[in-house]
């Protein structure tokens, strides 16, 4: 599939330390902390650790050196290009203790949030056009009917907020989901933010999912990334919450032994979707839910806090998808749905679409098609339930019969009778227990 190269304008490194933006006690104590913790100590070694060029990690260098945090070792190693060795001084050991007392994180140098708001614009979801051609594609394995991609593709390049709604097992996951692989192109995302000198933790690889790099020049001092590596390139990110989701998920999650803080999953994000699997299975009501998500849905803005009890704010560039089986009339209000920019039902398949999708299912699972078990289906079995057809009917008519046909021993095939032994485990007969 022809996907959109990628556009986005990528994050400049920094030439220096002015350019930082960040607290020089911080840099500092992150550079010894790093040293102390990961025992680096040439300067292209270091620079990598905390994710800096070469001549910006100089910088901090001199400056340690200057404080009399940092010495020479006077030895040139000769697996490191022959650079000069560092080491912590007996008060460079104890800073850098003292420091990992009042924050255990170490590594890669935090963005400033007003920085990282700037990247959040160039990469915005909302400068993203998806074309036809592009929906159609990354939903190719589904049998859609033409009218729900001509909702669906207005949805998607506004990059609002959809609810998806209708009868269970009829797509809507899989609809999201290819959604998300009709997006097609890159940004990059931040290892750590910083606000107010507090470290909060955003790249995360269970959410994103990074592109490789090609390596570098070893020759240190002159390596030049493409860009910032405190940030990591990434597809566009997909979260997908479902049942569990809870509105605590959606705060910031301190951690008070390392003392920082892990973006909420809307945050982790950004640039990308969030989806919401199953609403109205969750513990908290839905409109509770959609209560949360009102100022960011239309503000572009989330309000996120401290443990201090400050409140800051954050961008919100998320293309929010809600997915439930229930009508969006008995879960919400009036209001709520107002907040809501698409409301897309998806139906189950006539009678058409329901046999292509049977038809592809058996192909690829090598099951032949016998026109008396298609017969007998569709004019015994599902009369029973009103002619209700439903897309993942066929997956689950034809695994069956494939079961069956293993545990028999004999070939793939349907016959009306495996069509009666497949469709008995599809539903539950109504009928009293008795205990």
């Amino acid at each position: 599939m022809n996907m959109q190269t990628t556009s986005v304008i990528a994050p400049p490194a920094p030439k220096g330390l002015t350019e930082m933006q960040l607290p020089l006690v911080m840099m500092r104590d992150i550079l010894l902390k790093t040293m102390f913790r990961k025992n680096v100590d040439t300067v292209s070694e270091v620079a990598e650790a905390v994710c800096l060029p070469g001549s910006v990690t100089q910088e901090l260098i001199d400056i340690a050196r200057e404080q009399k945090l940092l010495e020479a070792t006077g030895t040139l190693s000769a697996n490191s290009g022959n650079e000069m060795g560092y080491q912590l001084t007996d008060a460079g050991k104890a800073r850098a203790l003292d420091a990992l007392s009042q924050s255990e994180y170490f590594g890669a140098m935090p963005v400033p949030l007003d920085v990282y708001r700037e990247q959040v614009k160039r990469q915005s979801i909302r400068n993203i056009q998806v074309t036809r051609d592009q929906l159609t594609g990354a939903m190719g394995h589904l049998v859609l009917p033409d009218s729900l991609l001509d909702h669906l593709g207005p949805a998607v390049s506004a990059g609002r907020s959809i609810l998806m709604y209708g009868p269970p097992g009829n797509g809507k996951s899989s609809i999201s989901n290819g959604i998300r692989d009709a997006l097609g192109d890159n940004v990059y995302v931040p290892r750590a933010i910083e606000y107010a000198g507090q470290v909060i933790t955003v790249y995360d690889p269970i959410v994103h999912t990074a592109i490789e790099q090609e390596a570098d020049d070893p020759n240190s001092l002159r390596r030049r990334k493409r860009f910032d590596t405190r940030y990591v390139q990434c597809e566009r990110p997909t979260v997908v919450t479902g049942g569990e989701l809870s509105l605590s998920m959606l705060d910031l999650v301190y951690n008070p032994t390392a003392r920082t803080y892990q973006a909420p999953l809307q945050l982790k994000s950004t640039g990308g979707i969030f989806i919401v699997d199953d609403l109205g299975r969750q513990a908290e009501p839905p409109q509770a839910l959609i209560n949360r998500w009102i100022v960011p849905l239309e503000e572009s803005k989330d309000i996120l806090g401290l443990q201090s009890g400050e409140k800051f704010e954050v961008p919100f560039d998320t293309l929010v998808i809600f997915s439930t089986n229930f009508h969006p009339n008995e879960i919400f209000d009036q209001a709520a749905l107002r907040r809501i920019f698409f409301k897309i039902k998806i139906d189950g398949p006539n009678q058409e679409n329901f046999l292509k999708i049977f038809a592809m299912v058996a192909r690829k699972r090598g099951m032949p098609l016998d026109e008396s078990a298609l017969v007998h289906l569709l004019k015994v079995k599902y009369p029973t339930i009103n002619n209700i057809y439903a897309n993942y009917q066929p997956i689950f008519l034809i695994d069956q019969m494939i079961a069956i046909c293993e545990f028999e021993g004999i070939p793939y095939q349907m016959s009306p009778d495996l069509i009666d032994r497949a469709w008995a485990n599809m539903f539950v007969k109504d009928e009293k227990i008795v205990k």
